[in-house]
C-alpha cells in the first residue's frame, strides 16, 4: 500500500496533549485574564454612567494586567 502523503511529515500538536513543555503559567495568566475582565466592565460601566476620566483610567490599569498575561504567554 502506498500512503497518502509521500515525504516527510510534520509533528501535529493538539491542545490537552502535553509533551515536554507543561505551561507553568496557566493558573497566573487565569486570574489576570478574570481581573482583566472584571476590571474593564468596571471601566466600561463608570466611563457611560459616570466619569469618563475616571473610567478610561480604571480600563487602562485593567490592560495593563492584560500585557502582564501576554508576557507570560510569551515567556512560557
Amino acid at each position: 500500500m502506498i500512503s497518502e502523503q509521500e515525504g516527510p511529515q510534520l509533528p501535529r500538536h493538539r491542545r490537552g496533549e502535553s509533551d515536554s513543555s507543561v505551561d507553568r503559567f496557566f493558573k497566573t495568566r487565569n486570574i489576570l485574564n478574570i481581573i482583566f475582565i472584571i476590571g474593564a466592565v468596571i471601566g466600561m460601566i463608570v466611563y457611560f454612567f459616570a466619569a469618563r476620566n475616571t473610567g478610561t483610567i480604571i480600563i487602562i490599569g485593567a490592560m495593563l494586567f492584560k500585557v502582564i498575561e501576554c508576557c507570560l504567554r510569551f515567556i512560557r
